[in-house]
């Protein structure tokens, strides 16, 4: 334990005059500083580190700017799980499973869904192709059996029987005929 700990500091400490006498040297006493700091984080930890998408994908662009007989120091993890990293973007890349379109008529959209029912309420002795002649003549061009479909899925029946009139509203709509009907008796 002692044995290694002394390796390791040894092994920072001729790297610093090495890095030192280099052209940008503040930026790589940053980077040493890093290292260090790095390091020390690496010891208190208790349980491997999990690095998410992004993180691989750093990783794995920076490993083409460094030596791979430097990948060992530079990256928190084996040279193999990068490789196996890589491997896994380039085959996601060519995964088209998530961009195939669905099979099938594209579904209706939800503003004219509701013009339907809307006016299949509104209008209770329409048909669904009344109601379709409707939609045409409102600019939303979309077939009968479109509408029927929408209709039956929402409980309605399509057929312009879908309530038949009441006493009430026959009664309502020949109420003068029946009243003249009435007085003409006498």
């Amino acid at each position: 334990m002692i044995v290694s700990l002394v390796y390791q500091v040894t092994r920072k400490l001729l790297t610093v005059p090495a890095m030192l006498l280099r052209r940008d040297t503040a930026k790589n006493a940053e980077l040493l500083v890093l290292r260090h700091e790095n390091a020390v984080l690496r010891r208190q930890l208790t349980r491997p580190v999990r690095y998410e998408h992004a993180d691989r994908l750093w990783f794995a662009a920076l490993s083409s700017l460094i030596p791979r007989r430097r990948w060992a120091q530079v990256f928190p993890v084996t040279p193999a799980t990068l490789l196996a990293w890589h491997r896994r973007l380039i085959a996601r890349k060519w995964d088209y499973s998530k961009r195939r379109r669905r099979p099938g008529r594209p579904s209706t959209a939800g503003d004219v869904k509701a013009l339907v029912l809307r006016l299949a309420r509104e209008n209770p002795r329409w048909g669904c192709r009344r109601i379709q002649g409707e939609l045409v003549r409102l600019g939303r061009p979309v077939g009968s059996t479109t509408v029927w479909e929408i209709l039956t899925a929402a409980g309605i029946d399509p057929a312009p029987r879908r309530s038949r009139p009441t006493w009430r509203d026959f009664l309502t709509a020949q109420a003068e005929s029946i009243i003249a009907c009435d007085t003409s008796r006498e």
